[in-house]
């Protein structure tokens, strides 16, 4: 009997199964062709396929699909395969394996001897558990005691989600999982390496602060301002760790610059310009009244003092679901990829941790007028408990008071973005942000 014939990965992995795909960040961009890039073997079935998208308008991205090779069809990995354990044993074998035009290069941690010590370091038994959330990578846990983060879109350049786990993993920041090791993507020409994978320390938890937060407006509004403040806390010592080697050529802990100030004023003007293009009518009219207060708002905040503002790395997409609740009650900080719709040089960028601190303060606004407008606590004023919430985040956050001015002008930026946001992507929730910037101006 004749074995069936073999199809090519592309048969499988068109442009129509690509746009359906979470991870998949050109969904407004027409697909011209998929096509095979190049593709390594994992052992038995399983590859790795780098997939190069080219577009109708021109350009191309590369992706990383893992994938069975299964009666001579392809399909994603499921539970139980074992393409992702492949993974993690080349991670902590520290091997490298070559591609038909490329090579894929591992790399294990201090922290895997301690996460997956002998005789469990070869981890063929790991239980696989892919993770059914919405993210733009695709995340798999590892018999709870790792989790494999896989990078989909492949960019050129150091990783911030790596380069920043691994710093604050050296420096002894417990308030994030520990690094475990790394894959990377060498493309044939041996040019600037492409993030592949990420292997941390699995923190078993109850979810993230946001289902938190609102879980605790619902129920204990005293358990969700003590829950403001602790985040606080959390924040102040990343911002520490982060600000902690001054010396470090990619962690600097130093004054802003003018040219760095003049960048902050020329970015919050384009997220208003971006606002104003995205909404229509009645909505558009009344951000344009607000326009003028806010633009005299970045004048003197970024215009007035700088020189005294300290610039270091941040997070970069800080808010209420990126931090983790642990079982214990206290908050671990993920994600460091900084917002993904950015250049990857911009996301490495240092700024100011205002920026963090005022995304996180949006971020509970949001958390609180989502719990008002569910009318989960009977006459809860949202308004109020902010209040409260705010003196306490900031309380815990330093001793000594942050400039008021330039941190309201981060959260008019950051309103900005959320109004552009909404627009595109929730119209009903538009009135949220433009609240907010009425407020802010007042």
């Amino acid at each position: 009997m004749r074995p069936p014939e073999r199809s090519a990965p592309t048969a499988t992995f068109t442009p129509d199964w690509l746009v359906r795909q979470r991870w998949f960040r050109a969904k407004r961009r027409p697909v011209a062709v998929v096509v095979e890039a190049d593709r390594a073997p994992l052992g038995g079935d399983a590859w790795l396929l780098v997939l190069a998208v080219r577009y109708a308008d021109g350009g191309e991205d590369r992706y990383l699909v893992p994938a069975i090779e299964e009666a001579a069809r392809w399909r994603e990995p499921r539970d139980g395969d074992g393409a992702w354990r492949a993974i993690v044993r080349l991670v902590a074998e520290g091997a490298t394996i070559p591609a038909r035009a490329g090579r894929f290069r591992f790399t294990a941690m201090p922290a895997l001897a301690e996460l997956l010590p002998p005789p469990t370091r070869a981890p063929g038994d790991l239980e696989e558990r892919r993770l059914r959330v919405e993210q733009t990578n695709t995340s798999v846990v590892l018999s709870d005691r790792l989790i494999l983060k896989v990078y989909r879109l492949l960019e050129t350049g150091e990783n911030p989600d790596l380069e920043v786990s691994a710093f604050l993993t050296e420096v002894g920041f417990v308030a994030t999982p520990a690094l475990a090791g790394a894959a990377h993507f060498v493309p044939a020409d041996d040019a600037v390496p492409y993030a592949a994978a990420m292997l941390q320390a699995f923190v078993p938890s109850r979810g993230d602060a946001w289902a938190h937060m609102l879980g605790c407006l619902a129920t204990d509004l005293a358990t969700a301002t003590e829950a403001a403040a602790q985040i606080g806390a959390v924040t102040s010592a990343l911002h520490r760790a982060l600000a902690s080697r001054p010396e470090h050529p990619s962690f600097p802990a130093r004054p802003a610059t003018t040219e760095e100030a003049a960048a902050w004023r020329a970015d919050a003007e384009r997220e208003l310009g971006d606002a104003e293009v995205a909404l229509r009518g009645a909505q558009r009219d009344r951000l344009l009244r607000l326009a003028p207060s806010i633009r005299a708002r970045f004048a003197d905040a970024f215009g007035s003092a700088i020189a005294s503002a300290p610039v270091t790395r941040i997070h970069g997409d800080y808010h209420l679901g990126q931090l983790l609740v642990t079982r214990e009650g206290g908050f671990m900080v993920v994600d460091f990829e900084g917002e993904p719709a950015r250049p990857l040089a911009e996301r490495r960028r240092p700024s100011s941790p205002l920026r963090d601190v005022a995304g996180m303060l949006r971020s509970l606004d949001y958390a609180a007028r989502t719990a008002e407008r569910g009318a989960h606590v009977p006459a809860f004023d949202a308004a109020g408990w902010l209040v409260a919430a705010r003196s306490r985040f900031l309380g815990d956050y330093d001793a000594t008071s942050p400039d008021e001015g330039l941190l309201r002008a981060f959260e008019l930026e950051k309103a900005c973005y959320e109004v552009r946001y909404e627009a595109n992507n929730r119209p009903d929730w538009v009135w949220l942000p433009l609240d907010a910037l009425e407020r802010l101006c007042a």
